[in-house]
């Protein structure tokens, strides 16, 4: 079940979401009249039908701390196993608060209401099938597209070699060393990794702009700057994970420039 799944971790996202499905079941109720609903009156329709939408809305937002949750718990990384956990969570909390309203609100505890066992399997399956395909469709399209947009956003590290060459996003990439006729690469994959590609430090400085050469020997990318080092008349950089890159007197002044230019946009 550790397949790979489409993730979207844009909260802004999340809210459109949630939004969606307030307006989908507000739809699918006014439309199918289940619970009744051909026994209201239209302006009953529009006070009770939306309050359905807005608690279903509300149970989607509540799930989000739990996704967040087991997208870090796994390393920052989504897979079907935690779609499902998530969607199956959801399909709870949604039934808990549809009864809810029904039963509390448009009721208002009313003996000739449904009873729980038949609210769940003779309204709330039915209604389940048609309500939560389309977010399990939207979920899977915006993560689709947030993958798309992930890997047009990936840089290529190309060696000399005709396979030699690393292809990852700008923000994984901490610094790159000189190290003979390679380069040694070091950037995040869960944990800090390392690779050797046959290649000149020049030649990569001038295809990566987004990277900031803190000495003859150090490309580093200021995205993972954490603080400035002094000691025996002699300046670092400390990165991410507490690595330490010395600092160049010629190359100091850029590398403040693209330091700050970094940490304050």
């Amino acid at each position: 079940m550790k397949i790979k799944y489409p993730f979207e971790p844009s909260l802004k996202n999340h809210l459109l979401i949630a939004l969606g499905l307030a307006l989908w079941i507000f739809i699918f109720l006014f439309a199918t009249e289940p619970l009744d609903v051909n026994e209201l009156s239209d302006q009953e329709k529009l006070i009770y039908l939306p309050v359905y939408g807005l608690f279903c809305s509300l149970c989607y937002i509540s799930i989000l701390p739990l996704q967040n949750l087991l997208y870090k718990k796994r390393g920052r990384k989504w897979s079907l196993r935690s779609e499902l956990i998530l969607l199956f969570t959801l399909v709870s909390l949604t039934f808990l608060a549809m009864r809810m309203v029904y039963y509390y609100i448009v009721m208002d505890q009313h003996p000739n209401a449904y009873t729980l066992s038949y609210f769940f399997t003779n309204i709330f399956l039915p209604a389940s099938f048609t309500i939560f395909p389309m977010v399990v469709v939207v979920r899977w399209l915006f993560g689709r597209f947030q993958e798309k947009r992930l890997n047009s956003d990936k840089i290529e590290i190309k060696g000399q070699g005709s396979y030699e060459s690393l292809r990852l996003n700008i923000q994984d990439l901490v610094y790159i060393q000189s190290a003979d006729n390679y380069i040694e690469v070091t950037y995040k994959e869960d944990s800090l990794k390392k690779q050797l590609i046959r290649a000149k430090l020049s030649d990569i400085e001038k295809d990566l702009s987004q990277l900031t050469r803190a000495h003859r020997s150090y490309l580093i990318n200021p995205y993972h700057f954490k603080q400035w080092k002094t000691g025996n008349r002699k300046l670092s950089i400390i990165l991410i994970d507490d690595i330490e890159i010395p600092v160049s007197k010629t190359f100091q002044s850029n590398l403040e420039m693209a330091v700050n230019s970094t940490t304050t946009s």
